[in-house]
């Protein structure tokens, strides 16, 4: 991290980047700070000001809330997604905002009816759609022409459409991300936009982001490196963001580093939309990670930064460098962790356990020694030493193997995350099967990226010593998972708790029909973002994480947990992520690292998260010739 923590010396390279800016972003950022807050006229009933807020007036769209002031007229206000409702604009806003004859004649009596309206128009066709991923451009499509029908199509078949817009049909629209490119969505900051990023970033028309996510492309799920086509994932992200935790979809980001790519066939690829030469690295990459970094920070100072999908060498090494430096989060790491974490708390209790030290004493080994591998193994450790064991025992308790087998004594090519799961009292290079004998785990966990890794012979040792094995094969997408849930009940005879990345269905095992559940950091990383932007959170704390894995496995009911379902049903994740939400503001405030005031109580707290939340309604929309101040 060296040229990190010489960029307060890297004179050279901060003068050109301030000779870069232009005196706009500056200008801009004075009349922002010299205006007041669009206040509450008394006189206006229509303008809640609880839930509205000034999220783009550079766009002239000065409130999206439950009544839409905009200077927009005719069909510049059918081609902004924000404002655009399609065939569900009342009578009179067509006529005051000059679109009357512009959509079709017929239209609703009332915005609910409108909506839904839509909602079963638009699920109509998706439903006679047949391929996964020409349902996720349809999807995509409307999203790029009318955000509120499409969050609301969205939140109420959540649990249907996340596996589109996400894993693990994202897994392919990413590969074919070149292709499937119909209009810019987000921004891509890039290794040739050195010294101009700082400008750049005033481009965005939107002047409060709270959510901002950023890839690399350098890993993308367990597909490797696809450039700039990572940024589906982004997309996806602050998608489930939007549906999960209510965070309103003019205040995300969705973000692209590029400093190449080593993927031949992109390098090769002529649509490739990337740069098109060797990745950057060293010096070089980190400088460049860092622009981007302080030019958010300077126009955003209060956004959360999440870091997806960046490779083993860098993921860990730019979390423990600005975790404490500004407000930001390594899903594939701490998000993954989190719902491990949870999802094993989970399992334990389906698998009949009362003692709630329970974790303390179980045998864990996790395949897969990489940023997703050593972020669920630092998250199981933190479990067990808060039930009272020492780092060391922890540790001990917890068997790393990549692909030359454990971790073991004579090992020499382990980089520093890894050093202390090393086991010195084991040989290294030992077998997954072996360990099923020698070790006799009780949770068995992949995160590889290789489909077939949980081989046969494997899980029916470990089904041998324990008559409910917990077996989490969580490498997405599907395709990549270490092994499927048939062949996992299968060789259990039905008795394993399993819980997959990518969604598997139901299963016939010996007369029993099999509910997989799926362990998705979409259940927890919604929620920790949520909690820490109510409480204004300085950073995330590791107890924060702990206390949100806690709440996310408190918030599995027990009809579910009966049924072998170690999480709970998608179509209640807004109530999975206000419980998150509330601990990890409770765990701020404890902590203080919390700068927002302290609610006077949890319920205080509660309904202050709550106000935040979102919910995709069509507003009323008055034109106006000038947005009041």
């Amino acid at each position: 991290m060296q040229a990190l923590r010489a960029r307060g010396a890297n004179t050279a390279g901060a003068a050109a980047a301030a000779a870069a800016r232009s005196t706009a972003p500056a200008a801009a950022a004075a009349r922002l700070s010299a205006q007041p807050l669009l206040s509450r006229p008394s006189s206006a009933r229509w303008l809640n000001s609880a839930r509205s807020f000034d999220p783009n007036p550079r766009s002239d769209a000065a409130r999206i809330g439950e009544v839409v002031l905009t200077t927009k007229h005719g069909e510049s206000v059918l081609l902004d997604p924000l404002l655009n409702k399609g065939t569900g604009f009342l009578l009179e806003e067509r006529e005051r905002l000059g679109i009357r004859g512009m959509v079709p004649p017929r239209h609703p009596h009332d915005h609910p009816a409108a909506l839904q309206q839509g909602v079963n128009r638009i699920m109509h066709r998706y439903w006679n759609i047949p391929r996964n991923i020409e349902k996720y451009s349809y999807l995509i499509a409307l999203q790029d022409r009318n955000e509120v029908l499409f969050y609301r199509c969205l939140l109420d078949n959540i649990d249907k459409l996340a596996p589109i817009i996400y894993t693990p049909t994202v897994g392919e629209a990413c590969q074919g991300f070149s292709t499937l490119f119909r209009r810019p969505r987000g921004m891509y900051f890039s290794y040739a936009d050195r010294g101009s990023m700082h400008s750049m970033v005033w481009n965005w028309p939107s002047d409060d982001v709270e959510i901002i996510v950023v890839t690399d492309g350098s890993r993308i799920l367990g597909l490797g490196d696809l450039g700039t086509n990572g940024m589906g994932i982004p997309i996806g992200k602050l998608s489930l963001y939007t549906a999960a935790a209510g965070i309103h979809p003019s205040k995300c980001l969705p973000v692209v580093i590029d400093v190449g790519t080593n993927n031949e066939a992109l390098l090769k690829d002529p649509f490739y939309l990337g740069l098109q030469h060797k990745r950057v690295t060293g010096d070089a990459y980190l400088q460049t990670v860092d622009e981007f970094i302080r030019a958010i920070r300077e126009r955003y100072p209060r956004a959360l930064i999440q870091f997806e999908d960046f490779s083993n060498e860098n993921a860990a090494r730019l979390l423990e460098y600005y975790r404490h430096r500004v407000l930001c989060f390594n899903d594939d790491i701490q998000g993954t962790g989190t719902v491990a974490l949870a999802g094993v708390l989970g399992a334990l209790r389906a698998a009949g356990h009362t003692d709630p030290d329970a974790l303390s004493k179980q045998r864990i080994v996790i395949a897969g020694a990489g940023t997703a591998g050593l972020g669920v193994a630092n998250a199981l450790k933190m479990g067990m030493v808060a039930q009272g064991l020492t780092e060391e025992d922890a540790r001990s308790r917890i068997y790393l193997l990549d692909g030359q087998g454990l971790l073991g004594h004579t090992r020499s090519n382990t980089d520093v995350n890894q050093r202390p799961w090393v086991k010195h009292d084991q040989p290294d290079g030992t077998s997954l099967e072996t360990l099923m004998e020698t070790v006799k785990p009780s949770i068995l966990l992949g995160l590889t990226g290789f489909p077939g890794v949980f081989t046969e012979t494997a899980i029916r040792r470990m089904a041998r010593y324990h008559k409910r094995p917990i077996v989490f094969p969580l490498s997405n997408p599907t395709s990549r998972a270490e092994a499927t849930a048939e062949d996992i009940y299968k060789w259990t005879d039905g008795q394993a708790i399993f819980a997959s990345g990518s969604p598997f269905d139901p299963v016939m095992c010996k007369d029993v029909l099999r509910y997989p559940s799926q362990a998705n950091n979409f259940y927890c990383f919604p929620g920790i973002g949520l909690g820490a932007l109510v409480c204004q959170a300085k950073w995330i704390s590791d107890s924060m994480l702990y206390v949100g894995a806690r709440a996310l496995a408190a918030a599995v009911k027990e009809e579910d947990i009966a049924m072998g379902r170690v999480f709970p049903p998608v179509r209640e994740i807004r109530r999975v992520t206000e419980e998150i939400a509330l601990a990890i503001c409770k765990q701020a405030h404890v902590e203080g690292i919390a700068q927002a005031p302290k609610p006077t109580s949890d319920e205080a707290l509660r309904e202050k998260i709550r106000e935040r939340m979102w919910e995709p309604k069509y507003p009323s929309m008055v034109r106006v010739e000038n947005i009041p101040r």
